[in-house]
């Protein structure tokens, strides 16, 4: 599995649009299900201004005809269009629903996309969660709250779980919170700490996480080096998951 989150698909200092080879590297590492964050589902403006604009939604492009299941929740609406999270899958996705989780009236929109993906048989549906939590910590504590009831009114006790994405958590606040739902952090169950993913030049900051409940992570990966470094202001984090 695969998280990025793609920065509407500009590099670190938006000055270049870089859809294209954001393809590319993510198609290299060959992952089953990619979790992306700050999705362009569409934008007027951009679409006119770079002659590589998709004429359709960028999850769609960067499906292509890898990926044959997609889901796209839209969080962040404005005149010229709106973006946000989506997931990419080669197992059928049975079902999806986009949460909103933003909180406040101010126009920081966050969203939470589920998703139940059926596994080939004998082994059960696994639920996927792309997460783009809030820049305020008192914001993130809320949405963390909202995650925990998502997962105790939506998900069976006993069913696979893995949620990933962009939880802007620096200070390291999410793991105490999420262990009480009976999650386990990738990188800190392996490595002993969270990976640091930004700035994706020099990442400093653990801001992306992998949390695992019923599943196993195994080789836990920061994708910090060339070309990953100058297609995000994100580096990507990939893990492998087994049940």
């Amino acid at each position: 599995m695969l998280t990025v989150n793609i920065h509407k698909g500009f590099d670190l200092f938006n000055r270049r649009f870089v859809l294209k080879d954001l393809r590319d590297a993510v198609r290299n590492e060959s992952a089953d299900i990619v979790f992306l964050q700050e999705v362009q589902g569409s934008h007027e403006l951009n679409a006119t201004r770079f002659v590589d604009w998709p004429s359709g939604s960028h999850y769609e492009f960067l499906a292509d005809t890898v990926w044959k299941d997609y889901a796209y929740g839209q969080n962040a609406v404005y005149p010229a269009g709106h973006h946000g999270n989506a997931l990419l899958s080669k197992f059928p996705i049975l079902n999806h629903a986009n949460h909103d989780v933003s909180v406040g009236s101010d126009s920081e929109r966050r969203g939470m996309l589920h998703c139940v993906l059926q596994l080939p048989e004998p082994l059960p549906p696994l639920h996927a969660i792309c997460v783009h939590l809030g820049l305020r910590e008192h914001h993130r504590n809320e949405q963390l709250q909202m995650l925990c009831t998502l997962i105790d009114t939506m998900i069976p006790k006993d069913a696979p779980l893995v949620i990933a994405g962009d939880f802007n958590d620096w200070r390291l606040k999410a793991h105490s919170m999420l262990q009480r739902c009976g999650l386990h952090e990738a990188f800190v169950e392996t490595l002993g700490r969270a990976a640091r993913t930004f700035p994706a030049r020099w990442p400093m900051l653990p801001l992306d996480r992998i949390y695992v409940r019923h599943v196993t992570a195994q080789r836990p990966r920061v994708l910090s080096s060339r070309p990953w470094s100058h297609l995000s202001d994100h580096a990507p984090l990939a893990a492998e998951i087994a049940l």
